[in-house]
């Protein structure tokens, strides 16, 4: 069979115009081709060409059980998105999404929360089975392990602390001041069998806290950023989709101490973990000229390769730290929640027959 060497002009056209599934397989083709497809470039001109959305699901509290959720994107200059805003309704509330666009909605009425899966581009929903028990101070995360067929799991942990009390605030933080070890259960979904199962309960000490970040969905797991006080670093809490197996990985040195959040950050290191569990410094990004023009606004994530995300009170904003280009969108409110999705208009089979 012959070969071809195509210039990356070639390979620009040619992925821009496949079809969502068909751009993220010819990411294994070569690392040229799949550092490509994650410049923002690429993505927005992607996106015009195959109708395909891509940006952040936001979701902001306008008054108590009333929520405003609402698209983020790149390609065109609006935080407005009337069939996303208008088939969620203000009384649901965004708990998790995937990157495929999948979305977990709860609804919270007398005798506890009911759940709803979704895709709001093609206005498919599906109601998930409550959790059983209702367990209080719970922290709930989704991610997707197949598309053909559609597979996704969905992991709810929940502090065994407060098995015996009927109500608990949220706080953005779990302090623990206990002298023993903490038992969080487990309880995970599975869109294959449409239930629920009660997994082993995950056993952490009394100095992890979670931090008041968002999970990431990222090579077939979910991980969240831990901190523990007595040892004064930060780690990475990990869950295994596939085995169903939890693990705990250390940052880099420089990155291990408690931060201070009072400082605004001018540089910006970017470290990658590799499969070895080594972590490698990619590069370092220079800050400065940004925080002159959004000096409130905060890191939030990775839009693409080249393109950082900041989220501010109102505000969201896309910065090209290669062009130094600034992409500022007015959204209104405090922002709760913004998930990146990228997703087409094809109908999804949610629930197994």
């Amino acid at each position: 069979m012959a070969s071809y060497d195509f210039s990356r002009d070639i390979l620009f056209e040619i992925f821009s115009r496949a079809e969502l599934k068909t751009m993220k397989e010819c990411r294994v083709l070569s690392k040229e081709c799949k550092d490509l497809t994650y410049e923002s470039s690429f993505m927005r001109l992607h996106s015009e060409r195959t109708s395909t959305m891509v940006g952040y699901l936001l979701q902001s509290s306008r008054v108590p059980t009333q929520y405003l959720v609402s698209i983020a994107d790149s390609v065109k200059p609006t935080a407005y998105s009337p069939y996303v805003s208008y088939f969620l309704h203000h009384r649901f509330r965004v708990v998790a999404a995937a990157n495929e666009g999948l979305v977990l909605c709860s609804l919270s009425k007398f005798g506890g929360n009911s759940f709803y899966i979704c895709k709001p581009t093609t206005q498919q929903w599906e109601v998930i089975p409550s959790p059983k028990p209702q367990f209080w101070k719970t922290n709930i995360s989704m991610l997707v392990l197949g598309s053909n067929p559609l597979r996704f799991k969905i992991v709810r942990l929940s502090d065994s602390r407060y098995d015996d009390i009927g109500h608990v605030s949220d706080h953005s933080e779990s302090e623990y001041s206990d002298e023993e070890d903490v038992s969080w259960h487990c309880e995970i979904f599975d869109s294959k069998s449409w239930e629920w199962k009660q997994s082993d309960d995950l056993k952490l000490t009394c100095h992890d806290s979670f931090k008041n970040t968002q999970v990431v969905s990222a090579c077939g797991g979910l991980h969240w950023l831990m901190f523990n006080h007595e040892q004064d670093k930060h780690t990475i809490l990990s869950f295994d989709g596939d085995k169903e197996e939890w693990g705990m990985t250390s940052l880099p040195d420089s990155l291990g101490g408690k931060d201070h959040r009072c400082q605004i950050a001018h540089m910006l290191d970017v470290w990658i973990l590799n499969y070895e569990k080594i972590w490698i410094k990619k590069h370092t990004i220079n800050l400065e000229s940004l925080n002159e023009k959004v000096p409130h606004s905060r890191f939030h994530s990775f839009y693409g390769a080249d393109t950082v995300f900041m989220v501010d009170i109102g505000w969201v904003s896309f910065y090209n730290f290669k062009t130094h280009k600034l992409n500022r969108i007015m959204v209104g409110g405090s922002i709760d929640s913004a998930h990146f999705i990228q997703t087409g208009s094809e109908s999804v089979k949610l629930k197994p027959e």
